[in-house]
């Protein structure tokens, strides 16, 4: 089991996702803004609707304010976990492992908890091509994340 190629594999993997969690950090940060933009407003005298959600979006089905939530936080997780993994990869080492893996795992955790609102509201079909962009990054980024994590646990490391 190979140190070099592993490494390359692992550096690859964090380039590769930190572009995607990049994009959905940018669609989501878009959905979020129009959500609170051209959100429900109630004026006073007035009682709430009574299917109102607290987590409307004008666009998208019943599923979308859950999905852009959790795609937000897991996009921002992701990134952070990328910042460990490139001080991992630079080090490569066992002392570096411990909490680049850590942080790579809670951000795979977020990031199927976030997919599962992606395949929600695929299922609920109402919704525009930016929310299908971030959907599908999303469930790329499940299987990309794995693999780095697997990446990062696949090769030998030196001891400092």
């Amino acid at each position: 089991t190979g140190g070099p190629p592993m490494k390359s594999a692992a550096s690859l993997l964090l380039f590769l996702n930190f572009c995607m969690y990049a994009i959905v950090l940018g669609i989501g940060g878009w959905a979020m803004n129009r959500a609170i933009d051209h959100g429900f407003v109630i004026g006073p005298g007035f009682d709430l609707p009574a299917h109102f959600s607290p987590i409307y979006f004008p666009m998208g089905n019943a599923a979308t304010g859950f999905f852009v939530t959790f795609a937000l936080i897991a996009g921002v997780v992701g990134v952070a976990s990328v910042i460990a993994g490139v001080n991992h990869v630079r080090s490569w080492n066992v002392d570096s492992l411990p909490s680049a893996a850590s942080a790579a795992a809670i951000a795979w955790t977020l990031t199927l908890l976030a997919m599962g609102f992606a395949c929600k509201e695929i299922e609920l079909r109402i919704r525009n091509s930016r929310l299908r962009t971030m959907e599908a990054f999303l469930i790329i980024l499940s299987v990309t994340q794995l693999l780095y994590i697997a990446a990062i646990h696949g090769g030998p490391m030196r001891r400092t």
